[in-house]
């Protein structure tokens, strides 16, 4: 059988659907060592690590290119000119100067994620859903390759002694690698990809995930200067809605970040500082943590300070922060409800500070003012689900009072009350009253 017919033949087995570039990445699988060989018998296996080497994947690819054609007028005679050919170019110089079966997955603008658990198996992510490729890899060792590819030009390493690397590419993907004999089962590899292609509450509304009304109600907390906690799962969206939520301040002032890995996004903000935590170096020195950074930010005079994720001992910092002048700062949090983001805050903040969870959560009464629900269905779909009001109860601790209430079997949203801060911020000249009526206006019909 001719190289073209298995081309051919592979398509015809493989179907639609994939991402682009996929097939001949699976082809190249199959019969592609013979050729990778080849190129890099033709080239010299030196020439060919100084091209793999280059920072510009663009001009590494188009050193490379010329030899893969010369390989495949070769040993391809058959091959015309044409996507068959073309597909088949693209995986070789894939798998030399590139990321291999990863690469086709990262140029795909709908996929979000990509997970690799070992050379058995792999998924992508695809609004919201998960799909799987059939034996990416050849081997444990090309996957090695792949993470020092991705991680060496970054400054990392991941080893026996280091088996664990969180890293941030130049485009902002976040990258987590695990290597045996931690993963049992081979390397693990997630990449998590950040789109800037939602950035407002206004792009939110147009995919469904949350009503105008709703939007609106958000926008008018964030301008009010509420204190607000982004809880979800997983997956959920919270970065995702806490960057929407952060492009309703104002350009008038100052925002400080704080990350753990930068994805926010603030492309319309003319001031804004980015900060991002730091892993220790091999010899264990040089980290810089969450809570480090929040402490110093605190020195830097911002007007809103927004931490991407609370996960630690920052907690108590960040309540603090909140309930000492920095009113309107935002982060995000892992929990299922409202109620169990205050007992995941009480219990971070108790990795902080040695007080009773009764004193702690006095601090998080007084010092936040509103948790929002991220969920993400089963169906891969994302939305902005409940909204609730956090006060002191009279008896002392948490009391939660639901502003927006999220029917998840009819997805639909009920503004149960009017948040406090609406008409507060009509009084302090935050809204003009004809946009807070107009607002009213829309929930009645």
């Amino acid at each position: 059988m001719s190289v073209l017919e298995r081309v051919r033949e592979n398509q015809a087995i493989q179907g639609k659907g994939e991402p682009k570039g996929l097939r001949g990445t699976r082809l190249l699988s199959e019969m592609g060592p013979s050729v990778k060989e080849a190129v890099l018998e033709r080239v010299g296996y030196e020439e060919a690590a100084r091209i793999a080497g280059l920072s510009d994947p663009k001009r590494a690819r188009s050193e490379l290119r010329p030899a893969v054609d010369a390989v495949l007028n070769v040993l391809a005679s058959d091959f015309q000119d044409g996507s068959d050919r073309e597909e088949l170019v693209a995986a070789v110089l894939d798998d030399i100067v590139g990321l291999g079966p990863l690469q086709p997955l990262l140029e795909d603008d709908s996929i979000t994620e990509v997970m690799v658990n070992g050379p058995q198996a792999a998924f992508y992510e695809r609004a919201g859903v998960l799909y799987p490729l059939e034996r990416p890899f050849e081997s444990e060792e090309q996957i090695r390759l792949v993470v020092d590819r991705i991680i060496s030009p970054l400054g990392r390493r991941v080893d026996e002694r280091s088996p664990m690397v969180n890293a941030r590419l130049a485009n902002g993907y976040r990258v987590n690698a695990v290597i045996p004999p931690i993963a049992i089962d081979g390397t693990l590899l997630t990449i998590r990809k950040f789109s800037d292609r939602i950035s407002t509450l206004d792009e939110l509304v147009a995919i469904g995930s949350l009503p105008a009304w709703y939007a609106t109600l958000l926008s008018f907390a964030v301008r009010a200067r509420e204190d607000l906690a982004v809880a979800g799962g997983t997956g959920s969206g919270k970065t995702t809605l806490l960057n929407a939520l952060s492009s309703e301040i104002p350009i008038s002032e100052r925002i400080l970040t704080i990350e753990d890995s930068a994805e926010l996004q603030f492309s319309q903000h003319p001031h804004v500082v980015r900060l991002e935590a730091r892993s220790s170096s091999i010899e264990g020195a040089g980290a810089v943590t969450i809570r480090d950074l929040v402490t110093n930010a605190l020195r830097m005079r911002p007007d809103r300070i927004v931490v991407g994720e609370v996960r630690g001992a920052e907690c108590i910092d960040m309540l603090q922060a909140m309930n000492t002048g920095h009113d309107g700062s935002l982060t995000t949090l892992h929990a299922g409800s409202a109620g169990e983001a205050v007992v995941r805050l009480t219990l971070l903040a108790r990795f902080g500070i040695d007080l009773p969870s009764a004193l702690i959560e006095e601090q998080i009464a007084m010092a936040l003012d509103g948790i929002v629900m991220s969920e993400r269905r089963a169906n891969g779909k994302r939305f902005v689900s409940s909204y609730c009001g956090v006060t002191r109860a009279e008896s002392g601790g948490v009391h939660l009072e639901e502003y927006v209430g999220f029917d998840a079997v009819h997805e639909s949203w009920t503004l149960v009350r009017e948040p406090p801060f609406v008409e507060r911020g009509v009084e302090l000249g935050v809204f003009d009253e004809g946009e807070v009526e107009s607002w009213r206006q829309s929930l009645r019909g």
